[in-house]
């Protein structure tokens, strides 16, 4: 099966809301087993805008990511995020 990965671009706008996002996130993650393949560190932009933050989330199926993001759990800390963050998110379906 296929994996599903997250990728997202933030630009942080107020880091104390933001933290308080991170941190709510952990309960969804763990409940639909993601692993961080890339959380904030360098980048350089080849093509397009920048933003000072990318995220690589790995799920075990495209379906996990996409209910992990649906979930209660996923919606709760992401109520944090407005307004302390200015975010991009897709999900992709991994080569088999």
């Amino acid at each position: 099966m296929a994996k599903g990965y997250w990728i997202a671009r933030v630009d942080v706008k107020n880091p104390d809301a933001y933290k308080k996002y991170v941190d709510g996130t952990v309960e969804a993650f763990e409940k639909y087993g993601a692993r961080f393949l890339a959380r904030g560190g360098r980048c350089q932009a080849l093509e397009g805008p920048a933003r000072a933050r990318n995220v690589v989330i790995e799920f075990d199926s495209l379906e996990l990511a996409v209910a992990c993001y649906n979930s209660p759990e996923y919606q709760r800390a992401r109520a944090h995020r407005e307004g302390a963050a200015e975010a991009e998110l897709m999900v992709v379906e991994g080569i088999g």
